[in-house]
Order: structure tokens, then C-alpha cells, then sequence
């Protein structure tokens, strides 16, 4: 089905091979990446890119945030393309008036700055840039992880607000040239099988042993031609799960009436590898051999054929209940209770969001339940079609009238289910999604505290099949129904009438809509010349995702307070994060107001002068974890930490780019080490010179691990591949004191 080969490989008359005669630096300047990623490189070095995007998107949990650090770093107008989708804090019954509030602050912000207001329940955000602002060989920024459009042509890159800040403020996204992974597709799928069972397939062949985390995917091969426009961006949109960077797809007629349907016929472009281009791996994918997939908690990658999971039910489900117990005593889970009666019964079906919500995918699940039920017994399945206009499409084709008559609900268009503030399941529920994770804690319950719900990842064609079943788990290719795809037929009249545009036409006598829970960042302090960290969360599970370090969910409504939102940092996975930072902070505090608490004396006398050290030496805290970072882009992941006086992170290896670019952006340092950490909580890291070491561009940190139980050890850090700037926004305390350190300086010059 999925082959690796880790070998470099060419393409040459579109048959990948081992030999070409060019050569692979010749070949690699042949991929449809090099003369993406080289286009917009503004840097003139074609090994050390500054990229500069063609548009961005962020959505109302991100766009608050990103925006108050830009007018805070001297913002004046949005220099490209903009849009502001609402899809992520749509229920705005969830802290009063906060949620309303953000969007508000959303279209005040859109017409003051230039910018595309899109309201509440129009569109998901990778929906609306699909529609509305993908072009072949364009690179869109997003601050959201699943910012992917290469199936349209389209590079797109997922990255915390921070980077997007950069890019209002006419900067660049600075990375070295990736690794590109050729994905080489032949055969076609069968009946039944959908493009999340081709994902779940990819995403369990690729991610645990990282084969392709932080390099590009390009897909080619004549089993493209066979997928239709949202098969493709159906898998598409799932590589972020990969961990890898971006992707980028060949392009064909398929693509063409794609954006000829939409009205932007002129942004398509033939896009095609060029003869024997080289890339550096090749993950190969026989879509003829694919079977319909499930993903078990707690990751995608958790993935088995479902016929697999079928035979081994009760010992896959008891794996997964002994996971649960490790991680959270509290929970009691009942996994191995659904299977019964000769099945395994879930208790609900969702289909939604940029993976899920697909015109092509609905149309399916209705083939699939037309004259059927859902039933009227535990069993519930929910249907979130992606936009306004799909929709609209869907109504038109009577499609949405088929659906509810099998008992099925349709809903707005809203992410929530993604990531759990939407259709939470109960306790000890079995749900199956069409949705792009599960991830622990994602769907909204509370192990922690009891509560334990297990959400599978499903194509949305089993997931009906299930449904007719009555919650019974079935594959779509074990029922007798037959899919026949309907034409989609686009209609923009929705968006002309609810959308702002002002792109272009920015009008700064606009007064921002500043609600009571909209705050600006408080003051960050610059790197002092020594640091002392206190390890306030240790962690060692083998990947910590964002949202273990900052939920989503509930917390999603305070992400434009930054004060507030920190107090769940870490909720659900070491509850006693906060306390332990914020006890570090207040003697921070009191050293800074003059005196030096003898506690912390006491500490840095263990490595010198305790009293004088106390001047010079900044105590914060840190997190410990084996590999952090794994899932969203959101930056909150690393601000909350430096809100609460947060340093450094501390680990082994990070999970994503992204988040470490999130730490760097913030003022955190990320420091790796080799060999087993036996640091524990309360413990504490001295690193003398740190900021003479950044200035000089040492990448290796002698440090003392300075034990609660009075031991002392030598300690080395590796502080490896930053970047001049990098370094210094770390020197300068985060990125919008970077900027702010900048704009005086201008300011000297012109006087």
C-alpha cells in the first residue's frame, strides 16, 4: 500500500528512478518546490531563504493577538492579502461577550488596516482561502497547522502569529532550503474508500519515525488523475499530521475547472515537475491498495484498517485503556465495552471542518444513507459542511434534504468539533470523526478530572456506513450502496453580500472595537547576562503537543487576554505548572524591585557570589519535555509559558518548526541536550554568560543542574541553528521588543 525509500530518487518521464544524467543538485532545482519556494525568496541566496508570502489567514482564536503585536511593533497597514475567518470561536455563549467581542475587533480591524472580514459560520478558514485566494505557484502564510492548498497548486505554511507579524510588518519567513519528498501516487481508489483513509494510511507510514518532519511533500504520479479536486485536498490537508513543512501538487485539468468554477480561472497554472528532478526520499502510495482506515486515540497515526481493528478489537481497545490510566489515574475508562452484540458500537459520527466538510465527502455519506437511518438509539451523527457556499450547493442538489430525512443534522460551518468545543462526546463515549485530530483532551472532555471520552479519526464514507448501522463501526466498502459524485457547482453570492474586503483600502481613521477581555501584552524584560530556571513542569512522554501545553476547547475564548489564558497552561497534563511558574515569578519580582529573596541567593550561591550573582542573573522557569510541539501552530503554546515568567524549554528534540520558532519569537530559548534528562520538578538549571554566549553565536552552553535536594551536575545545552535575527529577539526578550528596539532606532535616524 505505502512504501518508504530513504534513498534520493529522480523523476524522469514520469518514473521515479536512482539514476538521471544530471546532476541531484541540477535535479533539485527541477521540483515544483525549488521554483515555488525560490519565487518568493527575496534573500538572493538560494540555500538561506526570506520568503515573503502572497497572502495570510488566521482565524478568531489567532487574529487578535497577531494583530496587537503588529500595531504594537508599529503596524500601520496590512502590506498583503489578509482574511479574517470566524470559524474557531463561533460559540459565543462561551464567556459572555468575549468571543463577539474578538470578531468585532476582527471587522474593525479588517477596515482600518485593509483587510477580509469573513463573519461567524460563512466558512472555515482553509475553506475560504481554497475558494477565494489559492493560485498556482502562490505561498500562503496561515496561523493555523493546517494551512494546506498544495493540491490547488497553492504552498501553504502553518505557522504561530509571530511569523505572520513578521510578514505585516514587511519582513520575511526565514528558513534553510527543506528537503523535498517526492509523493509518488499510481492506481485509483475503490468504491468506498475516501481521501481520509489515504491520509490516516500516509500519516501511519511517515510519522512516528519522522520521515518526513520539516521537509516538503511533492505529489506526482498518474494516480493524481484519478482523484477528484476535494479527494485531493481532502489528503492534502491531512499532511500536517506528517509533521511535515508543506506540500505541493502537480497539476492538471481537474485543478483548472477547480478554479474556473470559482471565478478565478486566470490564477491556474500547468504545474509539473520538471525532467529528472531529484528528490531527497520518496514515499510511494498504491492507491488501489488502501482500505477504508481508523485512527484510535490518541494520535492519527494510531491507525489500522479497519478490518484489522475489527478482528483485534478488544485488544486494541485495551491498549488503549491502559494508556488512559497512565496518563490520568483519575479517568476510568470503558473502551472494551462497546463491543457487543458482535460489533463495536460507537455512540457518535461528526463530519467536519477543512478535512471533513467537503461538498464530495456529504454527497458520499448521503449516497451511503439514502432510505436509511441513523436510528433512534445512543447512535448521533452531526454534519458540518465547510462553507456557505457548500452549503448553499448542497441544498441545491437536495442532498441536505436526504440527510435529515436518514436523521442526520446539519450544522453551520464551524471548526469546533476540531478541537473540542463542539458536539463534546460523554463520558466514556466512542466518537468517530471526520475531523484532522484526536489528539488527548482535543475533543473537549476532561480526563484529568474524571472524564475520559475516545475520539477515532474515520472517512466520512464509514462513518455513514456506521450511521446506517445504527452506530454499529462498518466499512464503507462492506455496505451494497453505491456513490455517485454529483458536479459542485460554486455560487459566491453568500460572500459578496457578508464579506468586507478591503484589500487595498486600508482606512486608519477606523477606530479599533476593543471589548473587555482584549488586552495588550505586558512588558517582556531582555535576556539578562546569567539565567537560572526553575523546572516547573517535567514532562516524558515521548511527544507533548500544544494543546496538552495550552488546551483548546473552553480557553480558546481568552486567547485575546494573554494574563488570563496563561492560568491554563498546562491544565491537563501537570496542573501544578501555574503555581509552581507564578511562585518563581514572584521572586523574580522581588529581585527586580531591588531585593533578592534569600531563597534565591541561597540557590546562586551554590554557583558563586549569591549576592552579586542576584544582579546580573534572571530567574524564570521551564519546561522539560522529550519532544514538544507536535500539532497546532498556535503561539499561546510558548507565550503563555513567557507570561508566566517562562525562559526556556528544555528537551531532547522539537516536535515542530513551527513551535520552536513559536519559543524563539517569545523570548524562550530552546535549548536541546543528549542523553537522559533525570532533572525533576523544582530543580533548577544555572547558565552563566548566556547572554555573551547568543551574542557570540555559541551554539554549545555549559550549564549547572542544580538539584532540590542540594546536588549539583554539570550540564550541556545546545542552543543549534539560529539565524542573526533569532538571536537577537531572543537577546531583546521576544520578537515585538525586536521590533519595537527597531522602529526607535528609525526614528533616531530620521531626526
Amino acid at each position: 500500500m505505502i512504501a518508504l525509500h530513504s534513498s534520493g530518487v529522480f523523476l524522469s518521464n514520469g518514473v521515479p528512478c536512482e539514476t538521471a544524467p544530471v546532476s541531484r543538485l541540477e535535479g533539485r532545482k527541477r521540483t515544483l518546490a525549488w521554483s515555488v519556494l525560490q519565487s518568493h525568496n527575496i534573500s538572493g541566496d538560494d540555500k538561506q531563504l526570506h520568503i515573503r508570502f502572497d497572502a495570510m489567514v488566521s482565524h478568531d482564536i489567532t487574529y487578535v493577538g497577531i494583530i496587537q503585536q503588529a500595531r504594537a511593533s508599529g503596524m500601520r497597514e496590512f502590506p498583503l492579502p489578509y482574511a479574517l475567518t470566524n470559524c474557531h470561536n463561533s460559540l459565543c455563549a462561551v464567556g459572555g461577550t468575549i468571543n463577539e467581542d474578538d470578531h468585532a475587533f476582527g471587522l474593525s480591524a479588517a477596515k482600518k488596516y485593509g483587510g477580509i472580514y469573513v463573519p461567524a459560520n460563512q466558512s472555515v478558514i482553509h475553506s475560504y482561502a481554497r475558494e477565494q485566494l489559492a493560485g498556482c505557484g502562490r505561498m500562503i502564510l496561515g496561523s493555523d497547522s493546517h494551512t494546506r492548498y498544495g493540491a490547488l497548486g497553492t504552498m501553504g505554511v502553518g505557522e504561530g502569529g509571530p511569523e505572520l507579524c513578521k510578514q505585516l510588518l514587511k519582513n520575511t519567513w526565514d528558513l534553510d532550503y527543506p528537503e523535498v519528498v517526492l509523493v509518488y501516487l499510481t492506481g485509483a481508489p475503490h468504491m468506498g474508500v475516501g481521501p481520509h483513509d489515504v491520509a490516516l494510511a500516509l500519516v501511519k507510514a511517515t510519522f512516528e519515525s519522522g520521515f518526513v518532519r520539516n521537509r516538503i511533500l511533492e505529489f506526482a504520479g498518474p494516480g493524481i488523475a484519478s482523484l477528484p479536486m476535494d479527494y485531493r485536498n481532502g489528503i492534502d490537508v491531512m499532511t500536517t499530521e506528517t509533521a511535515c513543512l508543506s506540500s505541493i501538487w502537480e497539476t492538471d485539468e481537474t485543478v483548472a475547472q477547480f478554479y474556473e468554477a470559482h471565478g478565478h480561472g486566470a490564477n491556474y497554472q500547468t504545474l509539473r515537475p520538471g525532467e529528472n528532478a531529484y528528490y531527497d526520499r520518496m514515499v510511494s502510495i498504491d492507491l488501489s491498495a488502501v482500505e477504508p482506515m481508523i485512527a484510535l486515540p490518541f494520535h492519527p497515526s494510531n491507525a489500522y484498517p479497519i478490518r484489522e481493528f475489527l478482528e483485534n478489537a478488544e485488544d486494541l481497545l485495551a491498549a488503549v485503556e491502559k494508556d488512559v490510566k497512565q496518563r490520568w489515574p483519575k479517568a476510568n475508562p470503558h473502551l472494551v465495552d462497546k463491543i457487543h452484540d458482535g460489533g463495536v458500537w460507537a455512540d457518535q459520527g461528526i463530519v467536519a471542518g477543512c478535512a471533513g466538510g467537503l461538498f464530495d465527502n456529504i454527497t458520499a455519506a448521503a449516497d451511503i444513507l439514502r432510505h436509511g437511518s441513523v436510528g433512534n438509539e445512543g447512535f448521533s451523527l452531526s454534519i458540518y459542511p465547510t462553507s456557505v457556499p457548500v452549503s448553499l450547493a448542497l441544498t441545491r442538489a437536495g442532498v441536505a434534504a436526504e440527510l435529515l430525512e436518514s436523521g442526520a443534522v446539519l450544522k453551520p460551518s464551524f471548526c469546533g468539533p476540531c478541537f473540542g468545543a463542539g458536539d463534546v462526546p460523554a463520558n466514556n463515549a466512542l466518537s468517530l470523526r471526520h475531523t484532522t485530530r484526536n489528539f488527548p483532551n482535543r475533543e473537549g472532555s476532561k480526563p484529568g478530572e474524571g472524564q475520559f471520552s475516545g475520539v477515532c479519526l474515520m472517512d466520512a464514507r464509514s462513518i455513514a456506513a456506521t450511521a446506517r448501522n445504527g452506530g454499529r463501526i462498518t466499512s464503507a466498502t462492506q455496505t451494497d450502496c453505491d456513490i455517485h459524485p454529483l458536479p459542485y457547482h460554486f455560487d459566491a453570492t453568500p460572500y459578496e453580500k457578508r464579506v468586507y474586503n478591503g484589500v487595498g483600502h486600508p482606512r486608519p481613521e477606523t477606530e479599533l472595537v476593543m471589548g473587555p477581555n482584549i488586552t495588550d501584552w505586558p512588558e517582556i524584560p531582555p535576556l539578562a547576562e546569567n539565567l537560572l530556571v526553575e523546572l516547573a513542569a517535567v514532562l516524558h512522554d515521548e511527544v507533548t503537543t500544544t494543546d496538552e501545553l495550552i488546551p483548546s476547547g473552553e480557553t480558546s475564548s481568552y486567547r485575546s487576554n494573554p494574563l488570563r489564558l496563561a492560568e491554563f497552561t498546562l491544565s491537563r497534563r501537570e496542573p501544578q505548572y501555574v503555581p509552581r511558574a507564578k511562585a518563581v515569578a514572584a521572586m523574580e519580582a522581588e529581585r527586580l524591585a531591588g531585593t533578592a529573596p534569600a531563597a534565591l541567593t541561597a540557590l546562586l550561591a551554590r554557583v558563586g557570589d549569591g549576592n552579586e550573582l542576584a544582579k546580573t542573573t534572571r530567574f524564570g522557569s521551564a519546561i522539560y519535555a522529550n519532544k514538544p510541539g507536535d500539532g497546532s501552530a498556535r503561539e499561546q503554546a510558548a507565550s503563555c509559558q513567557r507570561v508566566l515568567g517562562g525562559c526556556a524549554n528544555l528537551c531532547h528534540d522539537f516536535a515542530t518548526k513551527r513551535y520552536r520558532s513559536n519559543c524563539i519569537n517569545w523570548g524562550i530559548l530552546p535549548l536541546t541536550l543528549e542523553g537522559d534528562f533525570t532533572g525533576e520538578n523544582g530543580d533548577c538549571v544555572f547558565i552563566p554568560g548566556v547572554r555573551a554566549a547568543i551574542t557570540a553565536g555559541e551554539e554549545t552552553l555549559s550549564a549547572s543542574l542544580l538539584r532540590k535536594d542540594g546536588g549539583k551536575e554539570a550540564l550541556t545545552l545546545h542552543l543549534q541553528g539560529l539565524t542573526a535575527e533569532d538571536r537577537e529577539i531572543l537577546l531583546d526578550g521576544c520578537l515585538m521588543n525586536y521590533y519595537k528596539k527597531k522602529e526607535r532606532l528609525r526614528w533616531k535616524k530620521s531626526k
